[in-house]
């Protein structure tokens, strides 16, 4: 198991240098972050944007900017992301804007997938139990529903709901459709910002409880019918312990894989569920720096998305053989 996790890490590295590489291309093409530069600074006169250039790697050949930006990126790891103080707007701190995004995301992200997983888990179960019933078909008939429902349909209806139309019929919201706090709020308050989460949160859960009571629904139906689940059964194992200590256990695995790259997904953001509701998290940086074709930010939010993507992936990897005892990491 050591070996195998060392193993994966030290690939994890070519393999984070090249992704990094090629989405540095990608930006530099895709994006022209002088001229975005120059739309954002009219003013700026040949040598500033010189300047700008100069200070973001923008120069020269792809390999040869790619290494400065490298370099100026490894060392904001050490000084706490002074080196990367070159935003489109100047020398504003990037690593305190992406900061607080990440939290923003995490929390928005880990409270819907806590949400949508637990109650998708339970529908799948519930639903295999009784194949072909009516709590089956009503299962699956809600999952398809809810799946093919797009993200900003029941974000836009559900601000209609309780916003818009509670609104008329009580005076009053009943919750708060954007931001994570009111407009000039200061401090920490925990209810509040609870409040504030409830709708973006339910919209995220909404996809996940559909694709999971699915997922777990064919996962567990499939095991139920294996061999080794007669052969337990016919031990004489009760019917609660040989679901739960083998057919569950044994049909996650599938479900892991999904929940490992979902929830390493979650630090790009939820781009539609935040900017419906104007949700300061990665999803609403990442389209604010990329429609400012701000390179500078662009390049640390590519570099956590890929990270978090591969150790995630690892971290499925490694489930496997703690779910499933017969498979083995060498």
């Amino acid at each position: 198991m050591a070996r195998f996790v060392l193993r994966r890490l030290l690939w994890a590295i070519p393999t984070l240098l090249l992704v990094t590489f090629l989405v540095y291309i990608a930006i530099r093409i895709g994006t022209n972050p002088s001229e975005a530069y120059q739309r954002s600074n009219p003013r700026a006169n040949e040598a500033k944007i010189r300047e700008y250039e100069e200070l973001n790697n923008l120069t020269g050949s792809y390999l040869k900017g790619y290494w400065g930006w490298l370099t100026d990126f490894v060392k904001g790891l050490f000084d706490g992301g002074e080196s990367w103080q070159r935003s489109i707007k100047g020398r504003r701190p990037v690593w305190p804007e992406m900061k607080d995004a990440m939290a923003n995301s995490l929390r928005l992200g880990l409270a819907a997938s806590f949400v949508g997983i637990t109650v998708g888990l339970g529908l799948g179960i519930f639903a295999a139990l009784r194949p072909g019933s009516m709590r089956d078909t009503s299962v699956n008939t809600g999952a398809f529903i809810a799946f093919s429902i797009p993200p900003y349909v029941s974000a836009v209806l559900l601000q209609l709901l309780f916003a818009v139309m509670w609104s008329r019929w009580f005076g009053h919201t009943l919750l708060p459709t954007s931001g994570v706090y009111p407009p000039g709020h200061q401090g920490f308050d925990l209810w509040l910002m609870l409040k504030h989460m409830i709708l973006p949160v339910f919209v995220v859960a909404i996809q996940i409880i559909a694709v999971y009571a699915r997922y777990m629904r064919a996962s567990l139906l499939e095991v139920l019918n294996s061999d080794y689940m007669r052969t337990a059964r016919s031990k004489g194992i009760s019917e609660r312990r040989v679901l739960m200590t083998h057919a569950v256990r044994n049909s996650m695995i599938p479900v892991v894989t999904v929940a490992a790259i979902d929830i390493g997904g979650i630090l790009g953001g939820l781009i539609i569920t935040e900017r419906v509701f104007s949700y300061p998290g990665m999803g609403d940086f990442f389209l604010t720096a990329f429609g400012n074709g701000d390179f500078p930010q662009l390049m640390p939010f590519m570099v956590v998305i890929v990270t978090c993507v591969i150790m995630f992936n690892l971290l499925a990897d490694v489930s496997y053989a703690w779910l499933d005892p017969r498979i083995r990491l060498d």
